[in-house]
Parts: structure tokens; C-alpha cells; sequence
């Protein structure tokens, strides 16, 4: 009970109110690059409390929230400013939580003077009019959002550039030219603009190529190469023309060639380069080239042929220019010389080889010389007649693979199953030797025989299969056992003859069986549909008996028929003529003892008796 009263005394009167929060800045709010800076925040609060008390400190830049602190202390937040820069510019706030309470400072501005001074970097010092430079503008130590200005001279270079500095840009004119950059740093809504950078010089230097325009393949031109007057001081220097991997021309500080061009594409590089001592400058042009003729282009027709067929190849240039060529002929070579070949204009006719081929061709004019791509040629081999067979038993009833394989032939073969001259399916196969197989349900025994297959690999005329030879299975059906004799005696010693017929196509498997032993009595194969066992019977042959019949499809069991087997004749005698002998015997014993019953009875009678009867 006391407990609870401390509790709730606690709760009525313990009391909190923040009274006010201030924010300064040290050493000042005005202060130069590179001075550390402290943003203080104090906050007066009134309390009952003696406990420590949360609190949440927040600083603000320009409206923003750039830093939360929380912590138990009663002193003054820091929030510090290291090597403070024009990026750091701005109206900062601070504000205190605390249960519930909350308050923030006034807006105080603090002011960052001075910049760094930019670096300005160039990818080349000399380079060919025309020729781009990647420029490189430093703002050392310096943070925020900043633009970069670059300069030629006085002029402005319409190059601008924030995280893609560098930029790139192509000096206009031929000469020096002296490149600075400056950087602007912004603090919205101000901008704060750096001094210019350091000077950088940028020789442009000459490479002359006449005539520049209307060039075509086989034209003259006059290349020259130079450099400014400042490289004659470095005899050891050494200039070099170039076009491709032909050197043209070659000095120290000036070069000068005439040359045919030679060019086959549309665009003709020529390369100046400059080496001193270890260094290595490069200057390169480009002209545009008109074909004399265009690349000939090598084809073949048909598109498709077969050993031995007649080929036709073709070597044209689809673009000429008859005004340059003047009237002057194209020549047309084929590299790979056939034997009886025939060639006109650029046409070549001959036989398909048995082996795969390459040809290429070329054509000539005005001291040019252009070659075709290669073209491979690969004669296909004719496919053979195609041989037609079964895969495994064709059984009445159940589904069957046939196959149907070309000896020879180039694949992709087609392969298309015919029955009585109807279209039943289509196979393509893609490997050499590997047969088509489909599958045909076999409905009745002469179907098959209506089969064919014929094959084809190209343009030529299908080569066609024999007729599917091969027996039908007729699954067998039913089977019946007959016994001989049908009637009479059958008893011990005698033989007994079990037939069984049955329906199904052979060779048949036939065997004899009684239902008390699972192992057969006989077993026998034959072609024709009945066959037969017989055997001497004993008693103990009695039993029900039944025969099973099996070809290649399946096997069935006959009906059951019980054999009786009766006693042997001399036994039936034997007994016959015991029981007479024994009946006989008894019958005597029994006269005899009757016989002698009547004579004992008159030697022994009673003296009474005997003299009665004499006396009547």
C-alpha cells in the first residue's frame, strides 16, 4: 500500500518544461576556408526530476535534417564543421525532444569565404586538327553540388561537366591555344564561382591530304605532314606517314607523298606520327573513298546440287563507276581451277566434285584487285533406295515399327511411309545411317504387305522402297482338349491319347498338364494346329488334365477334362474268382457242419425217446 502511494505521489508532482533551446556558432558564424567550425545547442529545461533525462537533438540545414543525436547529458550539443567549405553555406536550426516536449532555436547563417584554385589536366599536349582532347578540371579538397567551366583563351568552350568531368572537346583552329577551366559550387540559391585555373598549352598541328573530296579507288593524292617551328629544334626527331601497314613517307619535321589509293572501303585512314626521343605523337585523317567497284560477290546456282550435277558460279560486282572506269573491262578469275570448265563474263560452268570444294574470285580494273568472300561448296551424295523391315514380331492387334533406311545419301533425308499409294507419315533424319521408324497399328494379317517407303534428300526424285515383306502373328485364341478313347474301358495298362487343337499362327508351342502338377508332362513344338500325347495309365494318373498353347504373341489353356482311371482287367478276376473260391469254401464248410449236426443228433438220443418211438 505504501508503494503505491510513492508511485502515484511521484506521477502527480513530477514536473518537466523546456524553457528554451539556443544555437551559436564558434569561433564565428563569418569564417574562412578551412576553419574547424562548432554549431552549439543549448537547451534549458525545468523539472522536478532528479532522474537523468532523455534527450533528442536535431540540426537542420536550410530546412533540412542532417544530423539526430540522442542522448542522457544535461551539456550543450556539438555538432562540428571540419575544414569548413562554401558548400557548408546555409541557415542551420537545432531542436530539442524530450518527453513529450519539444522546441526549436532560432535559424542561425553561417558564411564560408574562399575557394580552392582548380587544376586543370589535358589528355594531349599536340594533337592533328580535328583531333579530340580529354580535359580534366580539379577542384582540390572543395565538396557539393559543382559545375566545371573550360576555356580557350577568352572564349567559352561549349564543354560543361559535374561527375563526367573529364570532358572531351576538339580545339578549333590550327596553332597554340591556351586551355584553363574554373568550377562553380552551389548552394541553393546561391552560386559560389572559383579563380581560374593554371594555363595549359595545346599545339594543333597540320595534316594535309588533296584532293578531298570526289576520291575514288585508284586516285592520286598529295598527303603532307608538318609540325610548328618549335620541333626544329630536336634533330633526332622523326616523322612518319602512314597509311595502314604502308609506310608512305617518312623526315624530321615535314613529309610529303603522292600515292594511289589503294583503299576497298569506304574510308581511307591516314596516320601521322611524330617520335621524339621516347615520346610518341600521333596525328590521323580520314578520307572518304567512292568504289571503282564494289567486292565481288561469288554464287552459286542451283543453291543446291548433287555429285556430278552441272554447276554454275557467278562472280559479279553489284556497284561500278563507269565514269571512272572509263569503258575499261572487269576482269574475273576463279582461284580454284576445275577441270572442262567453261567461263564468260564472269561465269564459270563445271561438274560437282565428289568432295567439298572452296572458290573464290576475284575481279580486276585499273590496277585494283578485290576478292570474293570463299564460298564452300559441298556436292551431296544421291540417296539410295531405301530398304523397308520390321523391328521386332508384326502380332495382329498391337502396334509395330518399321524401319525405313537409304544405304547412301547426304542427311537430312526424308523419309515418308506410303500405304496402297496413300501418305501415312513423314520422318526427317539429320544422321548418317540412322533409320526412320514408325509405327503402325497391324489391324489385319495381309496389311503390311500394303507398305512402302520412299526417300529424299534434295531436288531429285524420290527414291522408292520395295513392299514390306513379312508374316503376321495371329495371336492365339483358343485351345481344346479332346481325350482317346472318348468311350470304353480306361484302366490301368492301357494307353490314352490327349489331343489338343487350337487357333493361332505357328510354330506353336504345345504342353500337357494335370492340375495336381504344375510341371508339364510333355512339351512339343509344331506347325500345324493340333498335335497329340500319349502315355500308359496308372491309378494314380486320375486327375483333371489340360494342354497350353503358345506362339510369339501370347498362350492360352484348353478346357479341362478328368480321367478315371479304372482297374486292370486280370485284377478284377483275381478278386472275382477269390470271393467265389471263399463264398464256395464256407458254402461246403457250412454243408459240412450241417451234415454232421443231423447225425449226432440220432446217435444220442435219450433212452426216453428211443422207447417212445418203438413204442408208437
Amino acid at each position: 500500500m505504501g508503494l503505491l502511494l510513492l508511485l502515484t505521489s511521484t506521477l502527480l508532482f513530477s514536473y518537466l518544461k523546456i524553457t528554451s533551446v539556443d544555437l551559436s556558432v564558434e569561433p564565428s558564424d563569418e569564417v574562412s576556408r578551412g576553419t574547424n567550425v562548432t554549431l552549439r545547442c543549448k537547451g534549458k529545461v525545468l523539472t522536478s526530476r532528479m532522474d537523468a533525462l532523455i534527450r533528442v537533438y536535431t540540426i537542420s540545414k536550410d530546412d533540412v535534417v542532417i544530423y539526430n543525436k540522442t542522448t542522457s547529458s544535461s551539456e550543450d550539443f556539438l555538432y562540428h564543421l571540419p575544414e569548413a567549405r562554401v558548400s557548408n553555406n546555409g541557415k542551420y536550426r537545432c531542436r530539442m525532444h524530450m518527453m513529450g516536449e519539444e522546441m526549436g532555436s532560432q535559424a542561425v547563417r553561417l558564411s564560408v569565404t574562399g575557394m580552392s584554385t582548380p587544376i586543370l589536366q589535358l589528355s594531349k599536349a599536340i594533337v592533328t586538327e580535328g583531333e579530340a582532347v580529354n580535359a580534366t578540371c580539379l577542384a582540390p579538397g572543395e565538396t557539393g553540388s559543382i559545375l566545371f567551366n573550360f576555356y580557350d583563351g577568352s572564349k567559352d568552350i561549349d564543354k560543361m561537366g559535374q561527375s563526367s568531368n573529364p570532358v572531351m572537346f576538339r580545339p578549333k583552329g590550327v596553332g597554340d591555344h591556351v586551355i584553363r577551366c574554373s568550377y562553380s559550387v552551389f548552394v541553393m540559391p546561391d552560386k559560389f564561382s572559383s579563380p581560374q585555373s593554371n594555363a595549359v598549352n595545346l599545339t594543333v598541328k597540320v595534316l594535309t591530304i588533296s584532293p578531298q573530296d570526289n576520291v575514288y579507288e585508284g586516285d592520286a593524292l598529295k598527303i603532307t605532314c608538318s609540325v610548328n617551328d618549335s620541333m626544329k629544334d630536336y634533330p633526332d626527331a622523326l616523322l612518319l606517314l602512314s597509311q595502314g601497314d604502308t609506310l608512305l613517307n617518312s623526315g624530321n619535321t615535314f613529309v610529303h607523298a603522292n600515292w594511289i589509293v589503294q583503299a576497298t572501303g569506304p574510308e581511307l585512314n591516314v596516320v601521322c606520327r611524330l617520335y621524339v626521343r621516347s615520346a610518341e605523337k600521333v596525328a590521323m585523317k580520314t578520307v572518304s573513298v567512292t568504289e571503282l567497284f564494289s567486292v565481288p560477290i561469288l554464287q552459286m546456282s542451283p543453291s543446291e546440287v548433287f555429285q556430278g550435277d552441272s554447276i554454275r558460279l557467278t562472280c559479279t560486282s553489284r556497284i561500278l563507276s563507269y565514269d571512272k572506269l572509263g569503258g575499261e573491262p572487269l576482269i574475273y578469275r576463279l582461284e580454284s581451277l576445275t577441270d572442262n570448265m567453261t567461263q564468260a563474263n564472269g561465269i564459270f560452268v563445271f561438274k560437282a566434285k565428289k568432295i567439298d570444294f572452296n572458290y573464290t574470285c576475284t575481279v580486276v580494273a585499273k590496277g585494283i584487285k578485290k576478292k570474293s568472300n570463299v564460298l564452300a561448296i559441298n556436292p551431296k551424295v544421291p540417296v539410295s533406295a531405301p530398304k523397308i523391315s520390321v523391328h521386332g514380331s508384326a502380332i495382329l492387334g498391337k502396334e509395330l515399327n518399321i524401319s525405313c533406311l537409304s544405304e547412301t545419301g547426304t542427311p537430312p533425308i526424308t523419309y515418308t511411309l506410303w500405304k496402297n499409294n496413300k501418305q501415312d507419315n513423314t520422318v526427317v533424319v539429320q544422321e548418317f545411317h540412322k533409320p526412320a521408324m514408325f509405327t503402325v497399328l497391324v489391324s489385319e494379317p495381309e496389311q503390311l504387305h500394303e507398305y512402302f517407303c520412299r526417300a529424299s534428300n534434295g531436288n531429285r526424285e524420290p527414291e522408292l522402297s520395295d513392299k514390306l515383306r513379312t508374316a503376321v502373328i495371329v495371336p492365339m485364341t483358343k485351345a481344346y482338349l479332346m481325350v482317346l478313347p472318348t468311350s470304353g474301358d480306361i484302366s490301368e495298362g492301357h494307353s490314352v491319347t490327349l489331343i489338343c487343337s487350337f487357333t493361332g499362327t505357328p510354330p506353336v508351342t504345345v504342353g500337357w498338364y494335370r492340375e495336381s502338377d504344375s510341371n508339364s508332362l510333355n512339351l512339343t513344338t509344331t506347325k500345324i494346329n493340333t498335335t497329340s500325347y500319349t502315355f500308359i495309365l496308372s491309378k494314380k494318373h486320375s486327375d483333371k488334365y489340360y494342354c497350353k498353347a503358345q506362339n510369339r504373341a501370347n498362350f492360352v489353356e484348353s478346357n479341362r477334362v478328368e480321367l478315371e482311371v479304372g482297374m486292370a482287367k486280370w485284377k478284377k478276376l483275381l478278386i472275382s474268382g477269390t470271393v467265389i473260391l471263399v463264398v464256395s469254401s464256407l458254402v461246403m464248410m457250412g454243408c459240412v457242419l450241417f451234415i454232421r449236426s443231423r447225425r449226432g443228433r440220432h446217435t444220442y438220443s435219450p433212452p426216453e425217446t428211443q422207447a417212445s418211438h418203438v413204442f408208437r
